[in-house]
């Protein structure tokens, strides 16, 4: 379908109206905690399932932050005369924000959401009816222009963003405006591209509501809108990563076979990032049978580049067919075309010999070093939102470990990170244990193997000794040749300053 057959979008050139029903918003309490206090946590939380009838029993009454729920969150009609009471009626419909109904009814034309930002900010995040949870939750529409809110590959996306102040910043494939509303907060100038020109126009409205400055927006597909001769500090994709047949879908499907679609977008980043800027991109990778998935991620990399790439999860074909059949309300179709499509995403996975999909996180930074540091991994386990800080101190480790050698390294005073435990694993009884554990507790939450070396190591270092002497140390007490312990201990030091266990001090 084209974009023709979606509702008309309010006027996106009428900021001071966004303005004034951004006031009527926040004097109703329509935010973030508002809406928690009003529905309670339940109600709340089925909201983001997409699931409405919680909390259509507990907006029965007739308080402005009620209407104001049923009217914008649950796309009900409201009566006029109890809009009335709340907005300003006749500039929301003459903008187009509302629509009449019937003889005293009025419904909005557009999902307005309130998000709460990082630091307490009200912001709203406006999307397509019936879109406001976006990704593989399924909002079940087969419309190829429509235009997803918050989901969990966004909000993913925005708290592992970097979030250093710099001076221009690039959002690719902005669709909603989630991550350029987040850019807004620590960069001068933002420019969101989106091949839908009707991103493009909610963008603008998502950006005036939440009170952010406007972007400089522009339509096009990856990098063609981008001139030749700019490049920014900060560079974000939630990008359309789904590999599936054909694209029929624009917020989703990438278009071109296979995975091509974030491998074109992660080498072609690399040239558009000024020194020491960090791309950030969410992405799906093949693995290919007879490839190794990390060898097919590394060759992703551009040259100039440092890259940190985490593989989150991975599905079998027929798993990964199934969630973004759904995820478009193909299963709750016609039974034969259900299984026709089916049938297609397998024959492309076949065709391809691929056997099962990754998801995950792509970083880029650009170096000048002549020895760039790709670091591919699988972590699956939980980790603690955001981390766009320990996203930049990896990096900031990188440079460290680059810059000083074995020698150097035991030179050093480390101290132990916050909040990193140990957990000694064996045999109840036994003397000794079969193996230590180290764990952090934060970002991350990593947690490593180490030899009694290793864990005697870190549980002295307090910042007061270095490296090297604490070895000595310790090879007095275990009565080893610290000349032998010194030249095997060090890439056990690099691996625990890498993840962030051990900290250089000053």
């Amino acid at each position: 379908m084209s974009n023709s057959s979606l509702p008309t979008l309010p006027a996106s050139d009428r900021p001071e109206v966004a303005a004034r029903l951004r006031d009527a918003l926040l004097g109703a309490a329509f935010t973030a905690d508002g809406l928690l206090e009003l529905l309670g946590a339940p109600a709340y939380a089925a909201l983001a399932r997409s699931e409405t009838v919680p909390a259509l029993r507990a907006t029965r009454g007739d308080t402005p932050l009620e209407t104001l729920v049923r009217l914008f969150l649950l796309q009900q009609p409201v009566p006029h005369a109890r809009v009335e009471d709340v907005l300003p009626v006749a500039e929301c419909v003459e903008s187009g924000w509302l629509v009449s109904v019937g003889a005293d009814e009025v419904a909005a034309t557009v999902d307005v959401r309130p998000y709460g930002g990082p630091d307490g900010e009200d912001w709203f995040i406006v999307s397509d009816l019936g879109c406001a949870v976006g990704g593989a939750g399924g909002i079940g529409s087969r419309e190829e222009g429509v235009v997803l809110g918050v989901g969990g590959a966004s909000t993913t996306l925005a708290g592992i963003t970097v979030r250093t102040p710099v001076s221009a910043a690039l959002d690719l494939g902005t669709g909603s405006g989630i991550q350029a509303l987040h850019a807004a907060r620590h960069v001068t100038r933002v420019t969101a591209t989106d091949v839908n020109p009707r991103a493009l126009h909610i963008t603008a409205l998502t950006l005036a509501l939440s009170g952010a400055p406007a972007a400089d927006l522009r339509e096009g597909s990856l990098f063609e809108p981008v001139r030749d001769d700019e490049t920014y500090e900060l560079i974000v994709s939630n990008p359309p990563f789904v590999i599936s047949p054909g694209a029929r879908l624009t917020y989703r499907d990438g278009g071109m076979g296979g995975d091509d679609l974030c491998r074109s977008l992660v080498q072609e980043a690399g040239e558009r990032l000024r020194e020491g800027g960090f791309a950030q991109f969410l992405a799906n990778w093949q693995h290919v049978e007879g490839e190794d998935w990390q060898d097919r991620l590394r060759s992703w990399v551009p040259r100039g580049c440092d890259a940190w790439i985490v593989q989150r999860e991975v599905q079998d074909v027929t798993q990964y067919a199934e969630l973004w059949l759904r995820d478009a309300g193909d299963h709750q179709g016609d039974t034969a075309a259900y299984e026709a499509l089916y049938d297609a995403w397998l024959d492309e996975f076949e065709a391809r010999k691929v056997r099962a999909v990754g998801f995950g996180w792509i970083t880029l930074r650009r170096t000048d070093s002549d020895a760039p540091s790709i670091t591919v991994e699988e972590w699956p386990h939980p980790v603690e939102q955001p981390l766009g800080d320990t996203v930049r101190v990896h990096f900031d480790r990188v440079d460290y470990l680059r810059a000083h050698d074995d020698a150097a390294l035991l030179a050093v005073h480390f101290k132990l990170a916050d909040e990193v435990i140990q957990e000694q694993v064996g045999l109840p009884g036994a003397e000794d244990p079969e193996h230590v554990v180290l764990r952090q507790h934060r970002g991350m939450r990593r947690a490593t193997k180490v030899d009694t070396v290793g864990a005697g190591f870190a549980g002295v270092c307090d910042g007061t000794l270095s490296a090297g002497r604490i070895l000595d140390a310790i090879a007095q007490l275990v009565g080893e040749d610290p000349v032998l312990l010194r030249d095997r201990t060090p890439a056990q030091i690099r691996l625990l300053v890498e993840q962030g266990f051990l900290e250089p001090v000053g």
